[in-house]
């Protein structure tokens, strides 16, 4: 990866992982903290998705938009263990 990859990976991560903290917990986790949900929601989504049928676009728009489910299903996850 190039330096402008590395930058619109985080970028897309900070998105993902903050939108990815407004619909769970209702709010976000910090800079690092969203970068971090939304990089590694983007790993789950790009390993989920396509395995239950759902493809969606790609480019910037489609990338965050895959992150952010993934970020959401991560948060659940967190969320149920936590309580459990």
């Amino acid at each position: 990866m190039d330096g402008l990859s590395i930058i619109i990976a985080l970028i897309i991560g900070l998105v993902a992982g903050w939108l990815a903290g407004q619909f769970v917990k209702g709010g976000g986790f910090g800079l690092i903290g969203d970068i971090i949900v939304g990089i590694i929601g983007a790993v789950i989504a790009g390993w989920l998705l396509p395995r239950i049928g759902i493809v969606i676009g790609g480019g910037m728009l489609g990338s965050i938009i895959n992150a952010t489910i993934g970020a959401v299903v991560l948060l659940v996850i967190v969320g149920l263990i936590r309580r459990g």
